[in-house]
C-alpha cells in the first residue's frame, strides 16, 4: 500500500532528508517528486522553502478477529438442549504378556595393546651458511703512451686542453680500432659532470673533437669518447627500454613516438628492433629533437 507526505526545508535535500526522518527510512527505499523549488527571495521578503511529496510504501492493515461467540448466548437462543445418547464404553481386552527375547551376554573387550611411544626425532642443526666470496676487484687498464707523431697524440693533446679549460683533471687515452676508427677513453674521478644528462655533455666532447682532428689529417676518421663505460651501458638500457615499448605497441595495437635522441641512440633503437615480427621503426621530426616511432604492422 502506497502513502504520501509532503515536507519543506530550505533546500530540496533539506526536504527529503525531513521526510526521510520522519519516516525512518533511507532514501532508495522510497520516490520523491519535487512539487515546489526552493525561492532566496530579496532581503528576506518573499523567500519560498522547498516543496517534496515523498511516497513509500506502508503494510497493509490487518484486519480484526471476529469476537467469539459466548456459551450463554448460543445456550438461550438455541431450544432446550437435546439428552445425550449413552456412550458404551468398550470391554477392556487383556493382553497377553510378550515373552521376552533373552538378551545376549555381553562380549568380553580384548584388552588394547599399547602403541609404543615414538622416539624423538633429533633436529639437525642447520648448515651455516657460507659467506658469498668477495668480488675480486677489477685489474686497472694499461694504456700504452702514444706514439710521437701520431693521430692517438694529436687526439690526446686536444682533449687535454679542453679538459683542462672544463677544470677537469681527468685524462684521455686514444687507441685506434676497426675501420679506421678511435676510442678514447677518459679516465679519473668525478667523470659524471663530464658524461651529463644522458651523455650530452660527452656527446658535445666527442663532436668537437671529430671535428678539430678531421681538420689536421687525410681522409675521415671517427672518434667515440667514453667516460666508466657509459656507451655500453647507454646501449643496454635502450635496448631493454626499446623491447619494453616494442611489447606495448604489439599489444595495443598503436604507434607509439619515444623522447628525442642523438643519431647514434636512434641508431641502436633501429638495429634492436628491425628483426622483431609485426613491429617497425622510423625517425621522424628535427634534430636536436629527432625521434623514433615504433609502429605495428600487420
Amino acid at each position: 500500500m502506497e502513502k504520501t507526505i509532503v515536507t519543506t526545508g530550505k533546500s530540496i535535500d533539506l526536504a527529503i532528508e525531513a521526510a526521510l526522518t520522519q519516516l525512518g527510512l533511507d532514501r532508495d527505499s522510497v520516490s520523491v517528486m519535487v512539487l515546489q523549488q526552493a525561492k532566496p527571495g530579496f532581503l528576506g521578503f518573499g523567500a519560498q522553502p522547498a516543496k517534496v511529496q515523498v511516497t513509500y510504501e506502508a503494510p497493509d492493515p490487518t484486519p480484526a478477529p471476529a469476537a467469539p461467540k459466548s456459551a450463554l448466548g448460543s445456550a438461550s437462543r438455541s431450544s432446550k438442549p437435546k439428552a445425550a445418547a449413552p456412550v458404551k464404553k468398550p470391554k477392556p481386552v487383556k493382553a497377553e504378556p510378550k515373552a521376552e527375547a533373552p538378551k545376549p551376554a555381553p562380549k568380553a573387550e580384548a584388552p588394547k595393546a599399547e602403541k609404543p611411544a615414538a622416539p624423538k626425532q633429533e633436529r639437525k642443526p642447520r648448515p651455516e651458511r657460507k659467506p658469498e666470496p668477495a668480488k675480486a676487484p677489477k685489474e686497472p687498464k694499461v694504456y700504452v703512451p702514444a706514439a710521437a707523431g701520431s693521430v692517438e697524440e694529436k687526439i690526446e693533446v686536444f682533449l687535454k686542453g679542453l679538459l683542462e679549460n672544463m677544470n677537469s683533471q681527468a685524462v684521455p687515452h686514444a687507441a685506434k680500432g676497426e675501420d679506421n676508427t678511435y676510442h678514447v677513453e677518459l679516465v679519473g674521478e668525478d667523470l659524471g659532470y663530464l658524461i651529463g644528462r644522458r651523455g650530452d655533455t660527452l656527446d658535445a666532447i666527442q663532436h668537437l673533437c671529430n671535428y678539430a682532428i678531421n681538420r689536421d689529417v687525410e681522409g675521415h676518421i671517427r672518434i667515440n669518447v667514453d667516460a666508466e663505460d657509459y656507451r655500453a651501458k647507454r646501449e643496454d638500457s635502450l635496448r631493454k627500454y626499446a623491447r619494453k615499448k616494442a611489447y606495448q605497441v604489439l599489444k595495443a595495437r598503436r604507434r607509439t613516438t619515444l623522447e628525442p635522441m642523438n643519431a647514434y641512440e636512434r641508431h641502436v633503437i633501429h638495429a634492436t628492433l628491425q628483426e622483431m615480427d609485426n613491429i617497425t621503426t622510423y625517425s621522424t621530426g628535427t634534430e636536436p629533437n629527432r625521434r623514433v616511432v615504433i609502429e605495428y604492422v600487420r
